[in-house]
C-alpha cells in the first residue's frame, strides 16, 4: 500500500465540512459530458455576459503601467476611493478608506470577518434558505450555526419575531444576504428596519450584510442597503459586496468589505496571513467598473428579469413543481414538494429533494442544485444566469421527467 493512503489529510473539523453543492453538481455534469451525454448545467451561479470592454482595457493598462507587484494587503488606494464613492453615491452611506478591504472575492471578506471575531461555541444566525459556504465558514472555525427557518409564506424573509427568539446568549453575527442566493428574496427599507430595531436591543450581535446581488432587483423594486437602514448599528455592521455578479467578473475575484475601523484592521491582519492583497491587475479592473459607465450593469440586469420571467411562466405549466417569483438575484428556488414519495419510471423512491435533483441528473440530463444544501427542504435551485433557450430546453426536459413521477 502506498504510504500517502495510510494518512489522514483532513483535521476533525474539516471532515465536517462538504464540499459545494453547486460546485459538485457542476462537476458531476462535466463528468457526465466528458462521457458523450448532453448535460445542461444549472448549477453555478455565474453570468453568462463578457466582462464589460473598458474594463479589460483598464486592467491592460494597469499591466503595461506595472502595477504588477504586491499591492497593499486591505487594496490599492485607488479601488478603495472607488468603494468609498460607490457606496456614498449609491447606497447613500459614508465610509473612509481605513474602513474598506479588498479581498480574493466576497467570499474571502465574509471569511476574514468571521475568523477574526468568532471563538468557540459562538452562534451565527443563518437564513434558511442561505448561501451554504456561511455555514461551512462558521463550522471550520468552532463556531455554531442556527438556521433560522424563512418560509415561502413569508417571501423567504426572516421576520422580527423568528429573529429575537433565535437570539441567545452566544450570538455574535447575523448575516443577511439580500437579493437572496439561492431564493432571490429582497427585505425593503421598512422590513429591515424592523430587523434593526430588534438587533438594538442585543449590543452584542454583529450583522454581516451580504449585498453582492444589490444591482439585479426586478419589478422596479429599489434596493436598500442595511447600512442605510440601519444607520445606528453602524458600529456593528459589515457591508460585504464585490463586482462578479453586476459587472460580469466571477474570474477576476474581487470582494470588498465595509465596515468598523477597528473591524476591517482584524480582517486585515487575518488576510496577511491567508493571501496577502488580490490581485492588483483585478483591482483595476475592478475600480474602472465602480468608476466607469454603468451601462453593461442596467442591461444586464433587463436580460436577467426577462429570463426570471420566462423561467416563472414556464415552471407554472409543470404539474408537480411551484415557483414563487424571486425579486432579485439571477436563480429560481423550486418547490418540488408533490414529488416526493413519488417513484421513478425504474421504481426507485424520490425521498428527498437530493434524490429529485439526482433523478434530474440521470433522467432529464440537467444539473440542480437540491435545497437541503440550502437548510431548506424540499426544493431545488437552478441558475438563470444562462439564456433563455438554455433554460426553456431545460424545463422542458424536466417537465418530461416529472410527469414519468406522475404515472
Amino acid at each position: 500500500m502506498n504510504l500517502s493512503e495510510q494518512i489522514s489529510y483532513a483535521s476533525s473539523t474539516l471532515e465536517l465540512v462538504k464540499p459545494s453543492a453547486s460546485a459538485w453538481v457542476s462537476q458531476s455534469a462535466k463528468k457526465l459530458r466528458s462521457q458523450g451525454k448532453d448535460v445542461i448545467d444549472l448549477g453555478l451561479g455565474e453570468p453568462d455576459f463578457d466582462t464589460p470592454s473598458h474594463i479589460i482595457d483598464a486592467a491592460h493598462q494597469a499591466a503595461l503601467n506595472g502595477q504588477t507587484r504586491y499591492p497593499p494587503t486591505d487594496g490599492t488606494s485607488e479601488l478603495k476611493q472607488a468603494v468609498v464613492g460607490k457606496l456614498k453615491r449609491e447606497n447613500g452611506v459614508q465610509f473612509e478608506s481605513p474602513e474598506v478591504i479588498v479581498s480574493n472575492g466576497a467570499k474571502q471578506v465574509i471569511f476574514n470577518a468571521l475568523m477574526a471575531t468568532l471563538n468557540p461555541g459562538d452562534e451565527v444566525l443563518l437564513c434558511a434558505p442561505y448561501f451554504g459556504q456561511y455555514k461551512d465558514m462558521v463550522v471550520i472555525l468552532g463556531a455554531k450555526p442556527i438556521e433560522v427557518e424563512c418560509k415561502a409564506e413569508n417571501r423567504f424573509l426572516m421576520t422580527p419575531d423568528s429573529l429575537e427568539s433565535a437570539i441567545g446568549e452566544r450570538t455574535r453575527w447575523l448575516i443577511l444576504n439580500s437579493p437572496s442566493n439561492p431564493c432571490g428574496a429582497t427585505y425593503t427599507r421598512s422590513e429591515l428596519e424592523e430587523l434593526g430595531r430588534v438587533l438594538s436591543q442585543h449590543r452584542n450581535v454583529l450583522v454581516l450584510a451580504d449585498e453582492i446581488y444589490e444591482h439585479i432587483v426586478f419589478d422596479d423594486f429599489k434596493f436598500v442597503s442595511f447600512g442605510l437602514a440601519c444607520p445606528e448599528l453602524r458600529p456593528r455592521t459589515l457591508i460585504v459586496n464585490g463586482v462578479s455578479k453586476a459587472y460580469a467578473m466571477t474570474g477576476w475575484r474581487i470582494g470588498y468589505g465595509a465596515g468598523p475601523q477597528a473591524l476591517i484592521s482584524a480582517m486585515t491582519k487575518v488576510q496577511s496571513q491567508i493571501s496577502s492583497g488580490a490581485c492588483s491587475v483585478a483591482q483595476a479592473a475592478a475600480a474602472a467598473a465602480l468608476n466607469g459607465p454603468q451601462d453593461s450593469v442596467t442591461l444586464f440586469r433587463k436580460s436577467f428579469e426577462a429570463r426570471r420571467n420566462a423561467v416563472v411562466e414556464r415552471v407554472a405549466l409543470i404539474e408537480g413543481l411551484s415557483l414563487d417569483k424571486p425579486h432579485g438575484a439571477f436563480y429560481a428556488y423550486i418547490d418540488c414538494a408533490d414529488c416526493i414519495g413519488r417513484k421513478t419510471p425504474s421504481g426507485q423512491s424520490i425521498e428527498s429533494d437530493t434524490d429529485f435533483t439526482q433523478y434530474l441528473l440521470e433522467d432529464a440530463l440537467v444539473a440542480a442544485v437540491p435545497g437541503s444544501a440550502y437548510g431548506l427542504s424540499p426544493f431545488f435551485r437552478i441558475s438563470t444566469a444562462t439564456s433563455e433557450e438554455v433554460l426553456m430546453s431545460a424545463l422542458d426536459r424536466i417537465e418530461s421527467s416529472v410527469k414519468k413521477l406522475f404515472n
